[in-house]
Formats: structure tokens, sequence, C-alpha cells
């Protein structure tokens, strides 16, 4: 599985990798402003995009609303926040974003469920 991290926190971003990358699965490449994620895309995504929602210069919401057109089926986006905002929740979801995950001592957990699809056993438990 391709998956695109857009964190510009250089060591939360290492720190996410190196746990994401214990799935020897997973193939993660790691971006430090939604510009250059953007270029990387080129018209072709991930299957996996986890995109921080504040970043410096284009955000991760503005990211997410350039790439939307080519959001398929089988591509996932997961939106990172260290603010837990319902408000901020709603407005993702009215864009389309349907994975939200917050930035606290869960999200590796959180970030694997949506992964490996069981993000509702994760959730309701």
């Amino acid at each position: 599985m391709n998956i695109f991290l857009v964190e510009d926190d250089e060591i939360y971003s290492e720190f996410v990798r190196r746990a994401l990358s214990q799935n020897p699965d997973y193939k993660i490449t790691a971006f430090f402003t939604a510009e250059d994620a953007l270029k990387a895309i080129n018209g072709k995504l991930p299957e996996v995009l986890i995109i921080d929602y504040k970043l410096p210069g284009m955000s991760g919401i503005d990211l997410y609303e350039k790439i939307k057109p080519q959001i398929k089926d089988e591509n996932r986006v997961i939106m990172l926040s260290a603010l837990d905002d319902g408000n901020m929740v709603l407005s993702f979801i009215q864009k389309g974003v349907r994975d939200y995950v917050i930035k606290d001592e869960n999200v590796i957990d959180s970030l694997e469920a949506i992964l490996s699809g069981k993000e509702e056993d994760f959730l309701f438990n």
C-alpha cells in the first residue's frame, strides 16, 4: 500500500512513519508541505493520503480540495489534526473527507484501524 504522509512537524512525521512502517505492506513517503505532496502526486494518487490539517502555505483541506476530483473509491484520505473541534470535523465531512484522526496518544492505533479497514471496530469499542 502506497501511503503519502503530509506533515510539517518533522519529528511527528518521523514518529508516524516509523510506527506505520512496522507493517511491511506499507510504503510511506513523507512530505513536509502540501505543495511538495501535490508535485509528487502529479495526477496519480497513492492509495492513501494522511494529511495534517494545519500546514504552512497550502492547508491540508486546500490540498484535499485540489485532489478531490481525482479521488476514487480505492483512495483514502485521512485528515490529521491536533484540534478536537466538532465544527472543524463537520466542515471536513461536508467537503467529503471521510476519515479524521486526532493527534493524541491513540493516533497510531486510529490510523492502523482505518488503513486495515477496521475503523468501526476501533471507534465503537
